[in-house]
């Protein structure tokens, strides 16, 4: 459960004395714990914040370098209350790892040579190339959302498929390219409907758009927001994006592109490890991300849909699946604006 900054700082203060500096270790030579301070943009049940979540316990279970990881991480925070959070964890002592788990690179940047001790991880675009202590981690999606494409173009009748997005971002603008690729590379004449209705989370405002897009002809829909009624009440197919959500709609959602940050947190404890064995930080000016083959995204399984796509569409899928995988098959990165 998250921890208010407010009780966190009356159970440090009570504490006193007692506590131990961050860099403290029974042998410095070999830690024996990870402690993450999470800073989240978005609630537990947003995908982009679950799949961290989900994925931190994996890792602990599986104990890289025999580490015992905790972590403990906030309500929703933006703008100076996540600065003032991160002030907080990181005076605290007690945290060797902040993870800010969005857009927060301002706000880092503002701390990040008082605290030169501690790592700082930020997530996704809009971020700032600082290096040093900070680590930039991105979500790259196009791989899966080629394959979504794929399916769109095979399963299309009328030959219109739309994409709801969220902003033009270029890790959004990725997938909108691959998924249209993967469309073109089965059904050359397909056609789309893209829009973007400017929010990370405006449900609502997504249900307008999509509900335009079929009204419009398009009769498979790649929904990059949490709202699948558009799809359910007009019986078409849609995907989601970043997590499985197929339990949401199981009548609509036939699969997602999704992502799993588990090479990443075990990339982030290797480069701690590197430091505490006494080498410096040195933070990626450039966005890193893992590929499908690295495990860093996939699409998720057809659940109901899989007794209803045709056979030599899910055999399609999977051998193009496979060969991305092994890298027989590239698919391009493509950033531009979609028009």
């Amino acid at each position: 459960m998250p921890i208010s900054i407010t009780r966190r700082a009356a159970i440090l203060g009570s504490m006193g004395a007692v506590l131990l500096p961050a860099t403290y270790r029974a042998s410095a030579s070999e830690p024996q714990e990870l402690r993450l301070a999470i800073i989240l943009e978005s609630r537990t049940d947003v995908g982009w914040t679950r799949t961290l979540l989900d994925s931190l316990e994996r890792v602990k279970e599986a104990k890289p370098a025999g580490l015992d990881i905790s972590w403990e991480y906030t309500d929703p925070l933006w703008n100076e209350d996540a600065e003032n959070a991160m002030r907080f964890y990181a005076e605290s002592g007690e945290y060797d790892v902040i993870w800010a788990h969005g857009r927060y690179s301002d706000q880092v940047k503002n701390l990040n040579s008082e605290f030169p001790d501690v790592m700082f991880v930020v997530t996704g675009s809009g971020n700032l190339p600082l290096g040093a202590n900070q680590y930039w981690l991105y979500k790259r999606l196009h791989e899966p959302s080629y394959l979504l494409g794929m399916l769109a173009g095979r399963t299309t009748k009328s030959g219109v498929i739309g994409l709801v997005g969220t902003f033009a971002a270029d890790d959004v603008n990725d997938q909108i390219n691959a998924y249209l690729d993967g469309a073109r590379s089965v059904r050359p004449d397909v056609q789309h409907r893209i829009s973007f209705i400017g929010s990370w989370s405006d449900n609502a405002l997504a249900a307008e758009h999509a509900n335009v897009q079929i009204a419009s002809g398009a009769d498979v829909v790649f929904m990059l927001t949490d709202n699948f009624k558009p799809c359910q009440e007009h019986q078409i197919m849609c995907f989601a994006n970043i997590n499985d959500q197929s339990k949401l709609a199981p009548d609509a959602i036939a699969s997602s592109a999704i992502i799993s940050w588990d090479p990443d947190i075990n990339w982030i404890v290797e480069e701690w490890l590197k430091h505490k064995s006494g080498g410096p930080f040195s933070g990626n000016a450039e966005p890193k991300w893992f590929s499908m083959a690295q495990g860093g995204a996939d699409i998720a399984p057809y659940h109901e849909f899989d007794a209803k796509l045709p056979a030599e569409v899910k055999e399609e899928l999977a051998l193009t699946r496979k060969k991305i995988i092994s890298g027989e098959f590239v698919v391009p990165l493509n950033t531009a604006e979609v028009k």
